[in-house]
């Protein structure tokens, strides 16, 4: 009984992941534009093992066993039986079944259904959640990554600089305060350093907090090359009627309209019919019986009242869900094309530049064209440009799998089954 109960939920999670599959496909805008196999393998593991996830499934299991529940009938019969020998010898069978009158159980069952598909679409959308938070700590990661080793790179130029300018400063081409510069310089690249390295070990613990702990030398890294800047060629009114929260949403409307018809039908009094049979001394009987409640001290009216006012909040919920999305796949959109707009200006214009600066620094100062405080704060800035252009990176990364999550594409460019 166990092992079919199992096998009942897994049917059940393949089913509505085939179904959500095939509307994802409806809706996508991505082309062929799509994660890497190696990526896709790496974000499906972490997403199936997370605790989130798996939470979040069993959620949906107990609301799909609470709609089996639910569509059971509400009474069960009542046997009665009765033997008396006080002066009188007395024996009673009865039995009697009460009956749902006003259909109290088709209204829960509409109830419990619609309850499974909020909890089936709040499972998609821990799935989508949990998969942006990983591909988000990728992207911190890869960044952590490539700032240590812009780090490293620093603390190597200003120790060598260092180097030449303790050689120089011996030589009497450097006075004590342009010594004492660099040698400062040095240490603070040192520190900045160290600082790197944290930062790269909490991005690392973001990752590894979401799921199994991969080893970090089989993380996949994210594509070279960036997705191309989203055409709004969709409809964004599709887009945003599919995603998870507002199709919850909708299914919550229509829940708390379902709630008032039972509501209105539980004020209806179920009747109950009875048979008994029996003997008493040496007569024998045999009796309908019919009882009915009287809903005179309580009529059940507040219930309903309660039940129109949830439906008119689920209604401005559902509204202000749908606004909302709307707000945020406008907004991903633009922040995107924005900071791919800037990372594609940089890569044409700017890395050219700023690698033929930092050679032609190096000569000047070699040269004592120039000084060691021009050369320093001119490294310095270059060096900076390089942070802001790996901050960029991310954020452009970043942008984009926010809108992958405003536009419901994340099972799309990701690929997850």
């Amino acid at each position: 009984m166990l092992k079919l109960c199992y096998r009942h939920a897994f049917v059940l999670c393949g089913l509505i992941l085939m179904s959500w599959t095939t509307l994802v496909a409806e809706t996508t805008v991505l082309g062929n534009a799509r994660a890497s196999v190696a990526l896709t393998r790496f974000v499906q593991a972490v997403v199936d093992s997370n605790h989130r996830v798996q939470a979040a499934r069993a959620g949906l299991e107990a609301s799909s066993a609470l709609r089996d529940a639910a569509s059971r009938p509400i009474y069960n019969p009542e046997f009665a039986f009765e033997d008396e020998n006080l002066g009188r010898k007395l024996r009673l069978f009865a039995i009697s079944q009460t009956l749902d009158w006003g259909g109290k159980g088709k209204a829960r069952t509409a109830v419990a259904e619609l309850d499974r598909l909020v909890a089936e679409m709040e499972y998609l959308d821990v799935r989508w959640m949990v998969a942006i938070d990983l591909l988000n700590g990728l992207a911190q990661y890869q960044t952590g990554v490539e700032r240590n080793r812009l780090a490293e790179t620093r603390q190597q130029l200003i120790e060598e600089f260092a180097m030449l300018a303790q050689r120089r400063f011996e030589v009497g081409e450097l006075n004590q305060v342009e010594l004492d510069l660099a040698l400062l310089a040095s240490t603070e690249a040192r520190i900045r350093k160290a600082m790197t390295a944290a930062d790269l070990a909490e991005a690392r613990q973001a990752v590894y907090r979401l799921g199994p702990r991969i080893p970090e030398a089989q993380w996949p890294p994210l594509p070279e090359k960036l997705p191309e800047v989203i055409e709004q060629s969709a409809d964004p009114q599709v887009l945003v009627q599919a995603l998870p929260g507002v199709v919850a949403a909708r299914h919550r409307v229509d829940m708390a309209d379902a709630v008032v018809s039972l509501r209105r039908r539980e004020r209806r009094p179920d009747l109950t019919l009875g048979i008994h049979t029996g003997a008493e001394d040496e007569d024998r009987f045999f009796g309908l019986a019919l009882s009915i409640p009287l809903p005179i001290r309580n009529r059940f009216t507040h219930e309903v009242t309660a039940a129109m006012a949830e439906r008119v909040q689920a209604q401005q919920l559902a509204d202000d869900a749908m606004k909302m999305a709307h707000a945020s796949l406008t907004s991903a959109a633009e922040r995107y094309q924005l900071s791919r707009s800037a990372w594609d200006e940089w890569e044409h214009t700017g890395r050219k530049r700023l690698d033929r600066q930092s050679e032609q620094l190096r000569q000047l100062w070699q040269a004592g064209d120039l000084s060691t405080v021009h050369y320093l704060a001119q490294l310095e800035q270059t060096i900076q440009v390089r942070e802001s252009a790996i901050e960029l990176h991310e954020q452009v990364w970043r942008a984009w799998f926010g809108w992958l999550l405003a536009a419901g594409q994340v099972d799309a460019w990701v690929g997850l089954k």
